[in-house]
């Protein structure tokens, strides 16, 4: 079993969680669960509502949209921060290929983080803008 730092350093891995301090992360932590799916299980569908992120500690797992494969997915990577931050709807299937053990946040365990420490919604803002700009460098304007 994985120690509280270990899921902190892993937490601090995730895009999307890179600016946040090793206090910030240990807050974040105490908002999360462990979670298991069983292989052959969808964990998120495409087009359905979001209700969280999921990091995986261990197992496999396949992301497809539209019915194509997009990538693979393993222990150290994540999914779900978009639907995490806005309750939009999935834009990708997440299917478990082999038995999948996930430190997962809900959206209604997350909110209440962001208005209590709002230096952590801030730099999560910043990472979204830098995403933005980068979206906005690749797109033909």
């Amino acid at each position: 079993m994985a120690t509280s730092q270990t899921h902190v350093e892993l937490l601090g891995k995730v895009p999307l969680f890179q600016g946040l301090s090793e206090d910030e992360l240990e807050v974040l932590l105490r908002s999360t669960s462990e979670t298991d799916f069983q292989a052959g299980t969808d964990v998120v569908r495409e087009g359905d509502k979001g209700a969280g992120f999921h990091l995986i500690l261990s197992g496999t797992a396949t992301v497809t949209k539209g019915g194509q494969t997009l990538r693979s997915l393993g222990p150290g990577e994540s999914f779900g921060d978009i639907a995490l931050i806005d309750d939009g709807h999935r834009t990708a299937t997440v299917h478990a290929d082999a038995p999948l053990h996930t430190l997962s946040i809900t959206t209604w365990n997350f909110k209440p983080v962001l208005l209590e420490h709002p230096q952590i919604a801030y730099k999560l803002l910043v990472e979204l803008c830098r995403r933005l700009r980068e979206a906005e460098a690749r797109a033909a304007i």
